[in-house]
């Protein structure tokens, strides 16, 4: 052990008074950790060695250039500021984690093939009243030393092991993709760790990835205080974003997407709730696999187009409506367009074919109903003559606009409506009218011309019941004589006529107005 009253021993006054009362021993081995790790990078050395002697020392050290003694005289090592991807603050870092490890009563010793330094507390030059940290420097012990050795004495297993968790070299953290601004990692447990330059900065208990920071903002260096610690999500989340928008690895991507399953449940992890990375993300996976995204609305408004696509083998994605509302018109990382349900529809109604069902082929009531169809048409003049044919399907296509299946549709020669509206005379007659009104306009819904075609028919089939409904009045204001007869008759009956069975239901009004139309 070195000491600091030998002839042959220089002090250096390192002008550091006690500071640093909230750092720990871990935080002081974590700077020397650093400046390790840098120097191996700078130098292209090899690994750094963290070992325990049999006297119960730490040993740290690197295999670079060596230590001198100018090196107590820096704050800021240009050739660091220089180098964007080195971690420790050479000079500022060194002098915080020795005036820690003198407070806590760690001996610490430096070996370098330039010098060899311990450290102890002193009076300052001129001031007998002031006593600074002072680094004793001597010869070298072996001038063959390769790199720089720091010796620990007094520091605890846990001390060393708490520092090496700090950094991404020793955390065991999995790499899942490297991109220009940082990496994604997968984290490995319960809580998310950023890091800059593989130095841990902060803590993030709903993020989905850990994450390395290697190409820092302003942001982010202002935010880098001397403890390196507490860093804000204000002064990263701008990167850790930029990192995730390059990102472009199926593995990052699916567990992204995965993670908007979560969606529903309200459980999304933080990464996800950045529309912009659930866009980029959802790109990426539409790229790669056969699947089908919708919202939570779409899944209930569209039960049976869901099941079809999961009967074809589409992996169904909910997404959120803002993230719909993105993707819309997009396409993704190969170009191809975004499969949402106005896309699949579109596709699903290129290859849609109608199932027509001959007159024939319908069971007596539904035919009875469909024999109306000339008598319908005649309460508003006829067909017009474009309509060539009135056809039934089985199936129809989805209404445009929405992604229920139409009742009823005009091609532009033929009306073609959907089977089960043969249920009632009701159903049949209201969408007849509707694609006769169509035929008639040339308009499509939800148009001023459609709907001045409407108005028109529903004028056209008023005026029919109405005339109908006079024809019955005059019926009912014939003289009272030519009935009274029937009146008595009626009321000769004997009573065990109120035995008789109940009169039928009431008929509808399109059964009033065509009669019955089972005959």
């Amino acid at each position: 052990m070195l000491c600091c009253t030998d002839v042959a021993m220089k002090k250096f006054d390192l002008n550091i008074d006690r500071m640093l009362e909230n750092w720990d021993a871990f935080h002081a081995i974590r700077e020397i950790i650093a400046n390790a790790l840098d120097e191996q990078i700078l130098t292209g050395t090899r690994e750094i060695a963290i070992s325990r002697d049999g006297d119960g020392q730490w040993r740290i050290r690197d295999f670079g250039r060596g230590l001198r003694h100018e090196h107590f005289t820096m704050n800021e090592n240009q050739e660091k500021l220089d180098h964007p991807g080195l971690i420790g603050k050479f000079g500022v870092g060194l002098k915080d984690a020795l005036a820690t490890f003198d407070r806590l009563g760690i001996e610490t010793r430096i070996r370098s093939k330039f010098c060899d330094v311990a450290f102890d507390r002193s009076e300052k030059h001129d001031f007998s009243d002031v006593i600074t940290l002072h680094a004793c420097i001597s010869d070298p012990s072996d001038p063959a030393f390769v790199g720089t050795e720091f010796i620990l004495k007094g520091c605890s297993i846990e001390d060393i092991e708490k520092a090496k968790r700090l950094f991404l070299r020793f955390s065991g953290e999995e790499r899942l993709e490297e991109t220009q601004y940082g990496q994604v990692l997968r984290k490995a447990g319960k809580v998310s760790f950023i890091y800059i330059n593989g130095i841990r900065v902060a803590e993030e208990e709903n993020f989905l990835f850990s994450y390395n920071i290697t190409s820092l903002t302003a942001a982010i260096k202002k935010a880098l205080n001397r403890e390196r610690t507490n860093v804000g999500r204000v002064a990263y989340s701008d990167r850790v974003k930029s990192i995730l928008l390059a990102s472009s690895s199926k593995a990052v991507a699916k567990a992204l997407v995965d993670d908007l399953g979560n969606f529903g449940g309200g459980t999304l992890h933080d990464e996800m709730k950045w529309t912009d990375v659930s866009v980029h993300a959802s790109k990426i996976t539409n790229a790669l696999g056969n699947v089908l995204f919708l919202t939570d609305e779409e899944i209930m408004n569209a039960p049976r187009f869901v099941e079809e696509a999961r009967a074809s083998g589409r992996q169904i994605i909910t997404i959120p409506s803002t993230v719909k509302e993105k993707l819309s018109g997009q396409v993704d990382m190969e170009g191809n367009t975004i499969q949402d349900l106005g896309n699949f529809v579109s596709e699903r109604n290129d290859c849609f074919e109608f199932k027509f069902v001959p007159p024939e082929k319908l069971v007596q009531a539904e035919r009875s109903v469909f024999n109306m169809t000339g008598r319908l048409a005649d309460l508003i003049g006829g067909l017009p003559s474009r309509v060539q044919s009135v056809k039934i399907s089985e199936t129809m296509r989805p209404e445009t606009g929405s992604f229920s299946e139409a009742c009823g549709l005009w091609t532009g020669m033929e009306i073609i409506i959907k089977r089960s509206e043969l249920a009632s005379v009701e159903s049949y007659a209201s969408t007849l009218l509707h694609e006769i009104a169509h035929a008639r306009s040339g308009e499509t819904d939800i148009t001023i011309g459609f709907e001045h075609e409407l108005t028109s028919l529903l004028g056209m089939v008023a005026s029919k019941v109405l005339r109908r409904a006079s024809a019955d009045t005059q019926l009912l204001q014939e003289p009272t004589k030519a009935r009274t007869p029937e009146i008595r008759a009626a009321s000769r009956q004997p009573q065990a006529a109120s035995r008789d069975p109940a009169p039928a239901k009431k008929a509808g009004f399109w059964a009033r107005l065509l009669g019955n139309p089972s005959r």
